[in-house]
């Protein structure tokens, strides 16, 4: 083999993917089919999950002048999402070509290959691994991995080259998008609906305006090439001000297809990121959904190659990020129908606005749009045992009273992107003591109770490498079981 892995697409999902392999401790090549990093910027934030991902990697500060805000909408409604503990609507100030330069340069610390203006144009699953066929500036050349992870985007040739089916519905309506400056554009962050369509505009750096443009009864055209004018014709219908005379450094345009993978993993070929799932672009998800794949894969995979997996934890990554996908596509469908339908919809947006200040339907929002809601089921209670509250659940960074009179916080715990178990009990500790290869053990003085536990008692917590939560004392079964589930055999 010329690599373990090789991932298609230098995005953020795989360029996330790329560190976390390096991280899990083997080789990875990246091929991407653009010669240089791209400046436009389709994402410019992502949402709170995503954010306490980087965090726990200790990337998340490589990012200068980002903004967290609680206030955020749901379909163009306001909401405050810092009605959960930790929550927000997201960052912003962080265009995607930063995003993307910032994990770049992670991925490429750690050890990783890229390999610049690399078109796939082939693969083939041979049982015991993967060729891909690249076209490279010196020609064809070929490349054989462990296994291939197509991180290539919505019109993915990983996806269409491996057969998998990627079910949904087309594009039903088509969007504008330009960044401009020289302009007086107020912010309407959150959107604003006018009689004939919909406009939002975001500020970015160096005075340029991000504005989307959604007008009733533009059909989409893949063939169409979006210019600047035709934004500006747009704007004007609706708002009846004119920004012609702005500079324009960007222009695309964007639908509402929505599809999904019917499976992320054939053979040794594997999907994520928009390869995995496209939808209407909807409070940074895209992204942020997508890091959040390779976060899940990247520690999967790498102990699958090393030879350390217990058996099917590779099938684990459709299990686990399958369903968070088609809830995904889901609420975005839910919030396009809300923000771009038009007047007919106004009836239910009412009701719905009335229905976003009760908390707990804000709540409910809130943790379905950053991501805090997820729970991977992961059984390992006992039967007829209620599980405990934080099993399956991401775990919030706190600080923590350790055993030898210092302190730590749980983020930090996790930058090795190793198993964490967290244990006031020394017996606890002794039992993971096969493990201490690829589990860290921390004895503390005690569990810091959060919102999280709903009030059940917490004396240990084991942690998986992407920070959610494996097994939990008391109530959360046996920790031996636990162990070897996700991490294999003591060594």
């Amino acid at each position: 083999m010329d690599t373990d892995v090789i991932v298609v697409g230098a995005g953020p999902a795989g360029l996330t993917l790329a560190a976390e392999l390096r991280l899990g401790g083997v080789d990875v090549i990246v091929f991407e089919q653009r010669a240089e990093r791209s400046w436009e910027s389709r994402g410019i934030g992502f949402t709170a999950r995503a954010t306490e991902m980087f965090h726990q990697r200790g990337i998340l500060e490589r990012l200068e002048n980002i903004e967290i805000t609680r206030r955020g909408h749901f379909g163009g409604l306001p909401i405050d999402y810092g009605v959960l503990e930790g929550s927000h609507f997201g960052v912003r100030g962080a265009p995607q070509y930063k995003i993307e330069e910032m994990l770049e340069n992670r991925a490429l610390e750690l050890g990783a290959s890229l390999r610049r203006d690399h078109e796939l144009t082939g693969l083939t699953d041979t049982g015991d691994g993967v060729t891909a066929l690249v076209r490279g500036p010196d020609g064809p050349e070929e490349c054989s991995a462990r296994y291939l992870v197509g991180c290539d985007g919505g019109r993915s040739t990983v996806r269409h080259l491996a057969g998998f089916e990627f079910a949904g519905s087309d594009a039903t309506r088509e969007m504008y998008l330009a960044d401009v400056r020289g302009c007086d554009i107020k912010a309407r962050m959150i959107g604003e609906l006018l009689p004939n369509g919909m406009i939002m505009a975001a500020p970015l750096e160096q005075g340029y305006t991000r504005i989307i443009v959604c007008e009733n009864g533009t059909r989409p055209d893949p063939q169409r090439e979006v210019t600047f004018t035709q934004v500006a014709d747009a704007w004007q219908r609706l708002t009846g001000d004119s920004i012609h005379h702005g500079d324009a450094r960007w222009v695309s345009r964007f639908t509402d297809a929505t599809r999904q993978a019917t499976e992320y993993r054939r053979g040794r070929v594997l999907l994520a990121g928009d390869a995995a799932h496209i939808h209407l672009p909807a409070g940074g998800q895209g992204l942020s959904v997508g890091v959040q794949d390779a976060f899940n894969l990247g520690w999967k995979l790498a102990a699958t190659v090393r030879g350390r997996a217990p058996e099917g934890l590779l099938d684990t990554y459709h299990a686990e990020r399958h369903p968070v996908g088609a809830r995904l596509l889901r609420n975005t469908l839910a919030q396009g129908t809300l923000n771009l339908t038009g007047r007919s919809v106004q009836p239910l947006r009412a009701v719905l606005a009335e229905l976003i200040e009760l908390p707990a339907v804000a709540r409910h929002l809130s943790g379905m749009v950053s991501g805090f809601d997820i729970r991977y089921d992961l059984g390992g209670t006992d039967p007829g045992r209620p599980a405990h509250p934080l099993l399956g659940t991401r775990m919030a960074d706190r600080e923590l009273d350790l055993a030898d009179g210092g302190h730590d916080r749980i983020a930090r715990l996790l930058h090795p992107a190793r198993g964490v178990l967290i244990t006031s009990d020394a017996s606890t500790g002794t039992a993971a003591s096969g493990w201490t290869d690829r589990v860290d053990v921390v004895r503390v003085r005690g569990f810091p109770p959060g919102p999280e536990e709903g009030g059940a008692a917490t004396e240990s917590v084991l942690l998986r490498p992407d920070g959610y939560v494996a097994w939990t004392a008391p109530d959360g079964g046996d920790l031996t079981a636990a162990l070897r589930r996700w991490f294999g055999e003591p060594g």
